[in-house]
Order: structure tokens, then sequence, then C-alpha cells
């Protein structure tokens, strides 16, 4: 069934831009080498391994390994017809449906036969421990080895180097599970190309600064969290140089992603996974647009080819859901006076200490920069938990309240 879907998600598009090559955004491509990491993900052919969001995906791919982590599935499962049977049948089986929506979404799935079994497991201790504890739940129920990587919660040399050798250390166990080691050419080959990506994707970040910027709400729509699972590979730095190429165009042209862009937002931590009206009524009727998404920025620097397990550690530590909220917190600030927002949105997604436990500590410390935010109680992967209604009323005092005050980088 989901392999049909994924051959289906890339027909559609490949025959879309065929009868009108004119179409064929960066946002397509994107989603077609989406459709493609699906297909190997289903298939009988390729090596496949479920993995924590932490963990370098460019070994994995230089050492022919299909993988993602498993909250990526999961946005792509509550997207289809079957995503509210996968979260009942989690809940059936004594998950609680106060818990994380993507971990219910992963375990159904699993239960109705619907998740690919893998020849092993790789977690990471950060950014999720219920996302930990569903691979735990997965390597059980497919008998299969996990290997954790505990990632330090502080960027000294003494946690990187730790952190650096668990890295080295996962990359022998996947050659003892794939009875492949990893080539040395390859690895600095994949390291190159993420490199590459790394600083194409930079570029794309900067020219999504302008104002008004060339990006509208759905084109980096979980951009930063998703790219990951393509580095290494040369589909990586294509899909980023897509981006780069069009906002230029869109920025010689002077074409702004939302067009008469009036106010710019911020969205924090993670999208709505299913469908919904909330950012084309933020477009259409406030001209809003949402010029960066928290997870869409480059934290690391670029990554030594001849050793690359120190460059890739201090990648995963950087990440801005790792470590503390006020390390957290002082990243958002900084993308707020970069991007000159007026406003954030933080979908306070059921379940998520990163989503719900941190919004406080975000709230307060955005007010003393001049930018409000708007909490959003909602369940970003089930519609069951989703009052479209409430929300956009909600959302139209917030915006009332921005339009009728004045930018803090207006003033």
């Amino acid at each position: 069934m989901m392999l049909q879907y994924f051959e289906n998600l890339e027909s559609g598009i490949n025959n879309a831009i065929k009868e009108n090559p004119e179409s064929a955004s960066a946002r397509k491509r994107y989603t077609i080498e989406i459709a493609r990491l699906g297909k190997r993900l289903y298939s009988d052919t390729d090596r496949k391994a479920w993995a924590g969001a932490l963990v370098p995906f460019d070994l994995l791919n230089t050492m022919g390994v299909t993988s993602c982590y498993a909250e990526f599935m999961a946005s792509v499962l509550v997207s289809t017809d079957i995503g509210m049977e996968l979260l009942e049948n989690a809940e059936q089986t004594g998950y609680a449906s106060d818990t994380c929506g993507y971990h219910r979404a992963i375990i159904g799935a699993a239960h109705k036969c619907l998740m690919p079994i893998p020849e092993f497991l790789i977690s990471t201790t950060s950014p999720c421990t219920g996302g930990q504890a569903v691979l735990e739940n997965l390597a059980r129920l497919f008998k299969r080895d996990l290997f954790v990587i505990h990632i330090p919660q502080d960027e000294s040399d003494q946690s990187v180097n730790f952190l650096a050798d668990q890295i080295e250390d996962m990359v022998e166990f996947v050659a003892n599970h794939t009875g492949s080691p990893l080539d040395k050419n390859k690895q600095c080959k994949a390291i190159e190309n993420t490199n590459k990506a790394r600083e194409v994707m930079s570029d794309v970040y900067n020219l999504a600064k302008q104002v008004p910027s060339p990006a509208n709400g759905r084109d980096l729509s979980n951009f930063g969290i998703v790219m990951p699972l393509f580095f290494g590979t040369e589909a990586a730095v294509e899909i980023a140089q897509f981006y780069r190429d069009e906002f230029k165009s869109r920025i010689n042209a002077n074409n702004s992603g939302v067009p008469g862009e009036s106010l710019r937002l911020m969205w924090l931590q993670n999208r709505i996974q299913f469908k919904n009206t909330l950012v084309k009524m933020l477009e259409s009727e406030y001209k809003a647009a949402i010029v960066i998404d928290e997870l869409n920025d480059i934290t690391w620097d670029p990554i030594d080819p001849n050793d690359p397990y120190v460059g890739l550690a201090r990648r995963s530590i950087s990440s801005p859901l790792h470590g503390t909220a006020k390390r957290r917190i002082k990243h958002i600030i900084e993308l707020a006076e970069a991007y000159r927002i007026d406003g954030a949105i933080n979908p306070c997604h059921w379940g998520c200490r990163q989503g719900t436990g941190a919004r406080g500590l975000i709230d307060s410390s955005m007010k003393e920069i001049g930018v409000p935010v708007l909490n959003l109680e909602v369940d970003c992967v089930d519609r069951r938990n989703f009052a479209e209604g409430q929300l956009i009323t909600r959302i139209e005092a917030f915006m009332e309240m921005i339009e009728s005050h004045p930018s803090p980088w207006k003033k």
C-alpha cells in the first residue's frame, strides 16, 4: 500500500511537470526526492534502518543503507486515508491518547504491518526520549538489534570526542550487520556532498531573509528537518540548488513569496502534518509570510572529509532542539532578529516537551524583544484533536493584535 502511495506521488508530480514544464518548482523537486526515499524504504531490495532524528544519515547513505527517522514516516502516514486508523490502533494496544501522535502513528503502523522490517535500528537520546522509546519498542517487535547513540548535553571537547567515538562505533555496527565496511573514498565524497549542500542551504536561508521574502509558507515547510535524510548524496545538493535558483529568480523579478507581504512570521518547531487551511488563511487574509521555521538553519561548521566524526558529532550537538531550553531560546531570538519577524506561531504539540514544555519560557523571552508569540494547543498529527474553527479565531485575534502594534524592526 505505502509503496504504491510513493510511486503515485512521484509519477503524479513528474506527469504534472511533463505537461507543464514551467510548474517544475523547487518544492516539487524536493517532494519527488521524498517519494523516491519512500519507495526505497518499502522496496524488497534496499537495506533499511529506522533511526533517531540526529543520526548521521550521511554515513548510512554512504554505506548503502536506506533510512529515516520514525517521526518522518509518521508525518507521511497521517497524511493518508489510514492515518487515523493507525492512531486508534496504537491506543487499542495500550498507548495513551495524550502521548505524542507521531509515536502513536508509528506503533500503530508497526502493529498493522505497515512498517518495513529493518535490518537494524539506531536511536539517539536526543532530541526526544519518546522517540528513543519507540525505537526500543520497534526493535523488540521486529526482533532486530538496536544501537543507541548517547548525545551529551554540552559542546565541550570531551563531549564532542565522546560522541565522535560513538559514531565511529555506529559505523562498525552497521558494517557488521550489512557485511560491507565503510569505503573511505566514498565517505570523503559523501562529506563533500554534505558540505556543498550545507553551503547552498545557507544561501537559501539568507535569501529568505530578504524583505519582502521570496519564500511563502509552503516552500520550506519541514525543510530543515527532512534534508538531513539526503545528506551525503548528490540529491541533497541538487535540491538545495533548485531552491537557491528559484529564490534568486523571484528576487530578480521582484516577486515575493506572498504577494504584497505585509507581515513576517516565524513557525516554531514543526508543522501541522495533515491538510489544513491555516497557512493559506494567513497569506490570503493578512498577507503574512512564514519566512522562517525554527529548524531551518545552519548551526554547524563544514565537516573535514578526512576526519569526519568530530564534525558530525558537533553537528548533532548543535541541533536547536538539543540541550537546554535557554540555548534553544537564544537561537529563536537570533532568528527573529535576522528575519525581522513580526510574530511567532508555536504549535504546542500534545505530549511533546519541546512543543509544550518550553512554551512559557519562549513566550516571555520573545516579549522582551517585542515579538509576540501565539501558542496553539494542537496535535500536529492527529486531526481528531484539531479544532480548526477555534484555531482560526485565535489566529485572527493574534494577527489583528500584530497589525495594531508596530514591529520592533520598524520603530
